[in-house]
């Protein structure tokens, strides 16, 4: 018979400061999720994009329920995901917020294409995935986005040989 593991003592609450402390330890690439048509579009930049299923091809990422791009990516029900390269670490801070810049002031300064679902689409990141919206799954403040991927962009590896990531609350390059 197996060994019983003894039932884990209650912690204390973690507060929120402690965790986003914790989680900024976790290096993550930086991609923008760009949603919405025209006008009626917003975005935001993410850490948290990763790769759910190759067949069919399938992604997850987490979206804060009272994130701006919430109602747009539930309005048209698809997203794309721009992997950004350093030369566009200016795009990942707008789609940041960090600034002011809301909706459609965030996609200036940029050029944007569109695949299969008319989603904008950064023109030049190492990779663009267009996505639609298979499934979401509600927490208390959030939803894991799931997407299949239905078009897909690349850029050869000597077009980009360098990622941007994000690590400690600052933006580096990894070669």
């Amino acid at each position: 018979m197996p060994a019983l593991l003894a039932p884990l003592a209650i912690q204390p609450a973690i507060a929120a400061p402690q965790f986003r402390n914790a989680m900024r330890q976790l290096a993550g690439g930086i991609s923008v999720i760009t949603a919405g048509r025209g006008d009626d579009i917003s975005g935001l930049t993410v850490t948290s994009v990763a790769s759910l299923s190759a067949e069919p091809p399938s992604l997850i990422f987490c979206l804060n329920r009272s994130s701006s791009t919430w109602p747009i990516l539930n309005r048209y029900a698809s997203f794309g995901v721009n992997v950004i390269s350093p030369e566009q670490q200016h795009v990942a801070e707008r789609f940041s917020g960090r600034h002011g810049e809301k909706g459609a002031e965030r996609y200036a300064g940029a050029d944007w294409i569109s695949l299969a679902t008319g989603t904008p689409l950064l023109s030049g990141a190492i990779a663009v995935l267009d996505c639609t919206v298979e499934e979401t799954i509600d927490r208390p403040a959030s939803s894991i986005v799931i997407g299949r991927v239905v078009a897909l962009q690349v850029q050869g590896e000597a077009a980009t040989p360098y990622a941007l990531a994000y690590w400690r609350g600052a933006y580096g390059v990894l070669r």
